[in-house]
């Protein structure tokens, strides 16, 4: 018998109603004192402050909180991009009942706001009228002390912003390490990770009579406190930097006979308690994760000392596993942050209960005939899973939703397919995307139960795919075949980016993606060439990529489709030297591709590689005073330089790449020949590549040659597009067939061989 997967004690939707009768759903939740008096609330109990535009659908915060509260039977309120200037519009619904409910929205505030040169945006995609500017900067913090000066009553803060911050972390538009968030908003209660399972245990306390400083243990959340809970357990980080114990992977050609297993002697220990009941047994012994916390290096230690960043950094990632995760400590002060273990995932029937709730799909009536494109660009998306098991370094999914994964059932899902075609404006028939964080991690997880609830691997695919981590795709092949039946719909795309490591080694999900979901494109994730800035990434060599790009290739031709790979690549991510970047651009001009639009490294909070950016230590790998120097891409030329070498064909940025071409000495890589990265100064176009390549991003050079037309790669890879342009991007002209351009990697500059990925 296996162990039993990780789950919590009480179900998601066991709670007592707290109304005396069932509540009618609301049309949508209000957001005015109008709203309110047409559904005859005289309050309500609880008020969710966001800084998106409301929008009732699932995949938008406020409306899942929203929506799942209503379903427990409180009255909800939204109050959305509130003017933060005063505590006016924070008191427009009137005062909550319970509590007010803060989120920055979606996107964190500062990333929303600003690009990753720290230069301001003017747009945000979830505003009305894409109208920059509606949230304040740290918006959390803003929205609850404006909270809090509107009326005496909790706030729970939650969401991303909040969830990134929980502990002392760098934020990077500051160049400073900054305290909790928890210190800074005043807030009364931190809610970390996706929310549901924290917040209605909040909810319903609190409308019990419990006084909100009395919750201090629940899982998902974090507080503020002197000292440690009473009867808890205390171990200094240090001590605890290694992996935890895993079980050896069982030999898949041994056959195991059902009395060598574990439960039979489990039964047979049963039957002799049964047997005598008289006797005592003795107290279960204390798994050495129960009731225990972790001391991390105060604040005012990590904030002077980076190396000390970096091991609390290490610390609080491998401390996320539900299953095995102890609290944290960090002391701040006279105060601590007391983070209690996450919060365990929700089963597949509660994913089904809070994505099959009344949701209008579509914007607040409030906002008219005004556009919010990120309403747009989903709302004829699913969602089909939650959660991330990758955990690359770059990224913020695997530290907020977890990395279980949490998926849904089908018939779910196929019900909320119908209900876009039946509830969506102007549906027609074309399902832009069934996935998630990933497109093809549904229903997958760790094989063994027990290894799951100890494991505490940073990710389960790198370095290498765990023995453990099943990659059967058997479930999303089928979940795509039934999707494809539904009456009145024409074609299901799939927009999220594809594990392609994971994709591999199932080559029947490859082929049904390929024959049957992509519209023209499919983008993946290499993100880079060099196994110097893959290995900080945390991300698969390049000869992943070369497999799956080989079955995408043979399964689009079986297909009869003309069908391209989009490739994403990161410039200026830490460990990328600058012939990195050379050499990276030597593999794009050598296959053809020119890159519209490209991302320099972001540092979010409490990503692993936004540790290196700050610390130049490797928090990967255990953190010593003698750890590797991770070398950081830092200032504005070097990382314009990264970028540029990114887009090595736009002539803008040609001068700095002239310029840090000599001083590497590879000026043989200036000229107007096939063999060149860039042209000498003066030339304004290269004449030797004159109708070899298209603007925008341009295909593999193939056995035939043939180049692509520049819908592939038209404003920049992986924006969706309507199927009208799709159905072009797949039609692509050819033209004639002509050799590829190859640049002489021998000389000027010999480029180096990729290893195969390990995985």
């Amino acid at each position: 018998m296996q162990a039993q997967r990780m789950r919590a004690d009480k179900e998601l939707f066991s709670y007592p109603n707290y109304q005396a009768r069932q509540m009618k759903p609301a049309p949508f939740l209000p957001m005015s004192k109008k709203e309110m008096a047409a559904l005859g609330w005289d309050s309500c109990d609880i008020i969710v402050v966001t800084g998106d535009a409301y929008v009732d659908h699932p995949s938008f915060g406020m409306a899942v909180i929203g929506r799942m509260l209503e379903a427990q039977g409180f009255r909800v309120g939204i109050i959305s991009q509130p003017d933060w200037t005063s505590k006016k519009d924070f008191m427009k619904l009137g005062q909550p009942n319970l509590f007010f409910g803060v989120t920055a929205g979606n996107m964190d505030s500062m990333i929303n706001r600003y690009t990753s040169d720290r230069k301001l945006r003017h747009d945000d995609a979830y505003t009305a009228g894409n109208v920059g500017g509606k949230r304040p900067d740290r918006a959390v913090t803003v929205y609850t002390q404006r909270c809090k000066e509107a009326y005496k009553v909790p706030v729970v803060i939650g969401g991303i912003e909040a969830s990134l911050r929980r502990i002392a972390h760098y934020d990077y538009w500051s160049d400073k390490v900054r305290r909790s968030v928890l210190f800074d908003s005043k807030a009364d209660i931190l809610i970390y990770g996706n929310a549901e399972r924290p917040l209605a245990e909040v909810a319903h306390r609190l409308a019990n009579g419990d006084d909100i400083s009395s919750m201090q243990d629940i899982r998902g959340t974090a507080v503020l406190r002197k000292e440690p809970l009473p009867g808890w357990y205390g171990v200094d980080s240090t001590d605890l930097d290694v992996l935890g114990k895993i079980e050896p992977i069982p030999n898949p050609y041994e056959m195991i006979e059902e009395s060598s297993c574990d439960s039979k002697k489990a039964d047979a220990e049963t039957e002799q308690d049964t047997a005598q009941p008289i006797m005592v047994q003795p107290a279960k012994k204390r798994r050495p994760w129960e009731m225990t916390y972790v001391n991390l290096p105060p604040y005012d230690l990590v904030r002077a000392e980076k190396i000390y960043y970096a091991h609390a950094s290490r610390i609080l990632h491998k401390e996320t596993n539900p299953g095995c995760a102890r609290a944290l400590v960090q002391r701040h002060g006279e105060r601590i942050v007391w983070v209690n273990p996450p919060a365990f995932p929700l089963e597949t029937s509660e994913m089904d209960a809070v994505f099959d709730m009344n949701y209008a799909r579509v914007p607040h009536p409030s906002y008219g005939k005004a556009k919010i494109p990120a309403y747009d660009m989903i709302k004829t998306s699913v969602n089909i899973m939650r959660g991330c098991f990758g955990g690359c370094t770059f990224c913020s999914i695997t530290e907020h939703e977890g990395r279980i994964i949490q998926s849904r059932s089908e018939d779910s899902i196929l019900k909320e397919i119908e209900e876009i075609r039946d509830k969506v404006p102007g549906f027609t028939g074309v399902i832009s995307d069934l996935g998630g964080p990933t497109a093809n991690m549904y229903q997958l997880r760790c094989k063994h139960p027990k290894a799951e609830q100890t494991c505490r691997r940073l990710s389960c695919v790198w370095p290498d795919i765990c023995g453990h981590m099943d990659t059967d795709h058997s479930p999303t092949i089928n979940l795509y075949r039934k999707a494809r039946k539904i009456n009145g719909i024409k074609k299901i795309l799939i927009a999220s980016g594809v594990r392609y490591d994971l994709a591999i080694e199932d080559p029947r999900y490859v082929k049904e993606l390929v024959t049957h979901h992509v519209g023209g494109y499919l983008k993946i994730a290499p993100e880079h060439t060099e196994e110097g800035p893959l290995g900080k990434m945390m991300k698969p060599g390049m000869g992943t990529y070369h497999k799956f790009k080989e079955l995408f290739d043979k399964y689009s031709k079986e297909a009869g489709k003309e069908q391209y790979l989009i490739p994403y690549f990161i410039s200026a991510h830490p460990g990328t030297t600058d012939e990195d970047m050379v050499n990276l651009a030597i593999w794009l001009k050598n296959h053809k591709f020119r890159l519209d639009q490209v991302q320099n490294f972001y540092p979010s909070p409490m990503a692993n590689a936004t540790t290196m950016y700050h610390t130049e230590a490797n928090p990967i790998h255990k953190v010593t005073h003698k750890s590797e120097k991770v070398f950081i891409p830092r200032g504005d030329r070097q990382r314009r330089l990264h970028k540029a070498l990114l887009r090595y064909h736009d002539e803008a940025g040609w001068p700095l790449i002239r310029e840090a071409l000599k001083k590497m000495g590879k000026s043989k890589l200036i000229g107007n020949g096939p063999n060149h990265l860039v042209p000498p100064e003066g030339k304004t176009k290269r004449q030797s590549d004159k109708g070899k390549y298209q603007k925008g991003l341009t295909r593999f050079s193939s056995n035939q040659g043939q180049e692509k037309a520049r819908n592939a790669g038209k404003s920049g890879a992986g924006k969706p597009q309507s199927g009208a342009q799709k159905s072009k991007t797949g039609a692509a002209k050819k033209t004639g067939s002509k050799k590829p351009i190859r640049l002489d990697i021998n000389k000027p500059l010999k480029s180096p061989k990729h290893k195969k990925s390990r995985s």
